[in-house]
């Protein structure tokens, strides 16, 4: 990524959506030239010249101290994500030599610990937001069309963010698609300034710009969100309307690995229905059917019941897909 490039059009696209009179500024005339707030007015803002503050917008000025940083993130009104994303494009670390890359893969810990997680859809992400690993509940719900075995293939691991704005099943998954695309985009773009050096993640990028419009304008706006937790709509094929809490959960190490996990509300019809997607993805294929079509008649007291060892019924259908999914 051109760093220096990237620190001046964020800066931009900030002082763009600032007018004078929301810093308790004058402005004088109706016609300005440019939207927000004029280069000079952001430089009295923050207490810096405004020949620095254009030299660190042009991208020439590699030193700016944290003083400087802390100044104009307080002018500019930025969220804690997006103080973290400036840091990361003013400051970037040195590029380093590195050895060649060899393929990611999640920990025996990880996976043992999302195979314990039974009744919890659990997806490992590595920072480039490939799928390193899932459960079958996990898989089931967020790719269900795709081989349960691709993580464990670097070849053709899936990536949820190009699923998400390539490829037709998944753009189905979500009813509110374009509120999880802006999302998609904003933890895309923290992730970029956080590794500006990972030449995989740029030809990420560069391939979405490349091939979908959508993210092309996105990315133009240059969004910038953590969204480690919220909420999400799912429409799946098999189980109808889904509303689930996520949460993004980091991996206690240096890999940038996470976890996205998924719940519903207790007694909800979305509880139910992930009830019956997960007795789906314990029973294996040849159940599935029956399984699903019952799904309009579950009732909190006529909940399918989990096989007695789920954990064990889990890791023996790994490779079970529901047949509709396929």
């Amino acid at each position: 990524m051109d760093t220096p490039a990237e620190l001046g059009e964020f800066l931009r696209t900030r002082r763009a959506r600032l007018r004078p009179e929301d810093v308790g500024l004058i402005s004088y005339g109706a016609r300005r030239r440019v939207p927000g707030l004029r280069r000079e007015e952001l430089s009295q803002l923050a207490g810096v010249s405004v020949a620095y503050y254009t030299r660190l917008e042009q991208g020439q000025s590699h030193n700016a101290s944290e003083g400087v940083l802390d100044a104009l993130a307080a002018a500019l009104r930025l969220t804690e994500d997006e103080r973290t994303h400036l840091r990361n494009l003013a400051r970037p670390g040195r590029a380093k030599r590195r050895p060649p890359e060899r393929p990611d893969s999640a920990r025996p810990g990880t996976r043992q610990l999302i195979a314990a997680l039974g009744e919890v859809p659990v997806v490992v992400l590595d920072r480039r937001f490939e799928v390193l690993a899932w459960n079958p509940l996990g898989h089931a719900l967020t790719a269900g069309h795709l081989d349960a075995q691709s993580p464990d293939r670097p070849a053709d691991r899936p990536n949820l963010q190009r699923l998400l704005f390539l490829d037709p099943h998944t753009r189905e998954l979500y009813p509110r698609w374009d509120e999880e695309a802006r999302r998609a985009v904003a933890s895309l773009r923290l992730a970029a300034g956080q590794y500006a050096d990972d030449r995989r993640l740029a030809e990420l990028i560069g391939e979405l710009t490349m091939k979908s419009p959508e993210f092309a304008a996105l990315w133009s706006r240059h969004p910038v969100n953590g969204c480690t937790f919220g909420a999400k709509s799912f429409h799946h094929p098999t189980i109808g309307p889904l509303e689930l809490s996520f949460e993004m959960l980091q991996v206690p190490d240096d890999s940038g690995h996470r976890m996205l996990m998924y719940s519903a509300a207790p007694g909800s019809s979305s509880e139910a229905a992930l009830r019956l997607l997960a007795a789906g993805a314990f029973l294996g294929a040849e159940r599935a059917d029956r399984v699903v079509g019952t799904v309009g008649a579950v009732t909190r007291t006529e909940q399918p019941t989990a096989p007695r060892d789920p954990n064990a019924a889990m890791l023996n259908a790994g490779g079970d897909r529901h047949p509709e999914s396929r």
